[in-house]
């Protein structure tokens, strides 16, 4: 196998095996607490980056899987609070690590919060955004541009565990591209 080829196969498979799942343009990927690395952000945020990269080396591009939404509840925030706990902290670090090197795109990346049911929707609607504020200031503090970034609040609108709908898991962010 020659080196450009080993270089690529990591990316040629996981074109290949997002294809072959069916991911869609709808699909969030669930971290949980695992943190991510910067080619799994970078992927799942601008997959064509992947087929441009084997473009360039020579390979076809048969297409590329869709970019995908990622969910970060494993650090969820404590009720009422907007503030970044370490874990959530460590996670969104490699997503800055990927954004910091994506000053050239088009593309607008959108920071949703969102909460739980406890508490009257106004004062949810007021935290989500908080909460996505907040990781905004943080990925622009390590480097992203702030043109890139927006910040939507979600309330409890898109609750995550609908069957635990107190659930720690619903307060979370979501990260994305614009469709």
């Amino acid at each position: 196998m020659s080196s450009k080829l080993r270089r690529l196969a990591p990316s040629l498979l996981a074109c290949l095996l997002f294809q072959a799942s069916g991911v869609n343009a709808e699909e969030v990927v669930d971290l949980g607490s695992r943190v991510p690395d910067a080619k799994t952000v970078a992927e799942g945020l601008f997959p064509e980056d992947t087929c441009k990269e084997l473009e360039a080396s020579g390979f076809k591009c048969m297409g590329f899987k869709p970019a995908v939404r990622f969910s970060l509840p494993g650090a969820s925030f404590a009720r009422g609070s907007a503030e970044l706990s370490d874990q959530l902290k460590n996670q969104l670090d490699a997503f800055a690590e990927v954004l910091k090197t994506k000053t050239d795109t088009s593309y607008k990346i959108v920071i949703e919060g969102h909460t739980d049911i406890t508490g009257p929707d106004a004062l949810n609607d007021k935290l989500s955004f908080r909460r996505a504020q907040a990781v905004r200031s943080y990925l622009i503090a390590k480097g992203a541009q702030p043109a890139q970034l927006e910040a939507a609040g979600m309330g409890s609108k898109k609750l995550r565990n609908p069957k635990d709908p107190a659930g720690g898991e619903n307060r979370r962010v979501e990260i994305g591209r614009q469709q």
